[in-house]
């Protein structure tokens, strides 16, 4: 077992933690301590793993760093720790996953006339591989990425449908996370870009 305490956090994690660099809030922070404390009283921890371990979430800066604390222990709602395999289902509806979403190992879409969006772009990364098997009839898949994230449409089924998609970076940015999508896609179609900035107004100067 690695030691979470001290120096040993304050390097990259972005290989450890599959790129998840989004700043953690002191919500974050006490869940884990929360999920912490519930182990040791199972006796999974010891007193002095927790210890270790809470001042690491204490210091923690990033929801990377939140999740190697609780890798090997099991999941508890509202931990940042990914499921094995999240399923979407909806029918005539829009369904968004946004900033602060758990990316699974696996996410199983089936969508009737209705678009589905994943942002990836403030999402918490925690595998470097994201398999997301498709049934969509009818919608857009919208996915937002940065760079670091690579959309893989190859295992797509196309009926009546088309992949749109806009390149973020040029060769040497290493990839956080690759997305592989397969199944099939009818009468709808794939968006991958990155979001839309917003700008501000300014006032006139007088």
């Amino acid at each position: 077992m690695e030691r979470f305490g001290g120096d040993d956090m304050s390097g990259d994690l972005s290989g450890a933690a599959g790129g998840a660099v989004l700043r953690a809030s002191y919500e974050d922070r006490d869940r884990v301590v929360e999920v912490l404390g519930a182990a040791a009283g199972d006796g999974r921890l010891t007193a002095e793993e927790l210890d270790e371990r809470v001042g690491a979430a204490l210091t923690a800066r990033t929801l990377g760093e939140l999740a190697l604390l609780t890798a090997d222990l099991p999941a508890a709602e509202g931990v940042v720790e990914a499921e094995g395999v999240v399923r979407i289902r909806q029918q005539g509806a829009s369904v968004v996953r946004g900033e602060g979403w758990v990316v699974p190992r696996r996410l199983e879409v089936d969508s009737e006339w209705g678009d589905v969006t994943l942002d990836f772009t403030r999402a918490v990364i925690t595998h470097d591989t994201l398999l997301v098997d498709l049934d969509m009839r009818g919608g857009t898949l919208t996915l937002l990425t940065r760079p670091g994230v690579v959309v893989d449409t190859d295992g797509l089924e196309l009926g009546y449908a088309e992949v749109r998609s806009k390149a973020l970076a040029g060769p040497g940015v290493p990839t956080d996370l690759r997305v592989r999508i397969s199944g099939r896609l009818s009468f709808g179609r794939v968006v991958t870009r990155h979001p839309r900035r917003r700008f501000l107004r300014r006032s006139p100067v007088t």
